[in-house]
């Protein structure tokens, strides 16, 4: 073996070492309130674009109310539910988002799914949207917002990817129709205003206790935002969602937002899955473990690009100052 590649090796172990060693800490040190069950899938990074495809049926969908849906949720359906139908086998984490990632290849986009979590998850175990320990009340929330009438900005996919998926949790998951809050702006459902989406937000966490499962769901626009005081964004900017009344006088619903209504006051035991299918949605919950289906890794890894020690003390915790030294 040549000197440079036992150099290269080493570092690769290192690396390895270094980035375990940071895990280990932080689960030893993180607080009970930080490790409920959250997780997150989203279509792209925070510095990409999601897509709005013209033709669902080039994704071999069910398309319940026209011929248009998102990149994301399209890609996802058609490998979970083609045809209205399971697939046969069961199919792990890494398999899901690497397919998604080379589907939405072949179709021209260049978008990266990747999988956030409040907890570090073994993502080559079976995927899995409702786990089996959840056996009490399902809940969703789900948001499609097309802004209608809004040019330029009006997008045409994401009601269709609404009721696609709704069509799927009910179905394959059992989600109760009762139990299912959807805002579009379509003249029938509830406005996806910024109220009606904090409002949806609050109520379905509230309403959920032990053993129950939320899903969340959002199809729309996503920006970026100069980082607020908080100054926890390692590129010094805050993800965001684009309510229907953004240019109203209601603004955008920041990340930080969403941290305070979804992710802290989340009773213990209940489980959370959220789908995000807009642009710069990467961490837009803020969640300290990541899998990016670019190739790079077999596995889950404390995210770099968040601000570990200041989750630590919004929870209680300590800031473990030593964390950032495993990432230089």
């Amino acid at each position: 073996m040549g000197r440079f590649l036992k150099k290269l090796l080493k570092k690769v172990e290192n690396t390895i070492t270094d980035q375990q060693s940071a895990r280990d800490i932080f689960e030893e040190k993180k607080p009970d309130a930080m490790k409920n069950d959250i997780r997150m899938i989203s279509g792209c990074e925070d510095k990409q674009t999601s897509a709005d495809v013209s033709n669902v049926n080039s994704f071999s969908l069910p398309d319940p109310a026209g011929r248009a849906g998102g990149a994301c949720t399209s890609t996802l359906l058609n490998i979970l539910y083609k045809d209205e139908t399971v697939p046969e086998e069961d199919l792990s984490f890494t398999q899901v988002l690497e397919t998604m990632r080379v589907q939405l290849k072949q179709k021209g986009f260049e978008q990266i799914p990747q999988l956030t979590s409040s907890n570090p998850i073994d993502v080559n175990t079976d995927f899995d949207l409702v786990p089996k320990t959840a056996t009490g009340t399902r809940r969703a929330v789900m948001i499609g917002i097309n802004y209608v009438g809004h040019s330029p900005g009006e997008l045409r996919g994401c009601h269709n990817d609404v009721l696609n998926m709704k069509k799927y949790i009910m179905e394959v998951h059992d989600f109760d129709e009762g139990n299912i809050t959807v805002l579009m702006d379509d003249g029938e459902h509830t406005s996806p205003t910024k109220d009606a989406i904090l409002d949806a937000y609050k109520k379905v966490v509230s309403e959920s206790e032990s053993g129950d499962a939320i899903f969340l769901h959002y199809s729309g626009h996503g920006t970026k935002l100069k980082d607020d005081d908080h100054g926890e964004e390692a590129d010094g900017y805050d993800e965001a969602l684009v309510p229907l009344d953004f240019n109203d006088g209601a603004g955008m619903i920041r990340d930080d937002d969403l941290y305070d209504i979804l992710v802290k006051p989340l009773s213990k035991g209940v489980h959370m899955v959220s789908l995000m299918d807009c642009c710069h949605s990467g961490t837009i919950l803020d969640l300290p473990y990541i899998f990016k289906a670019d190739g790079s890794g077999q596995e889950m890894h404390l995210d770099e690009t968040i601000d570990l020690d200041g989750l630590m003390k919004q929870f209680g915790g300590v800031a473990l100052n030593l964390l950032s030294g495993f990432f230089k």
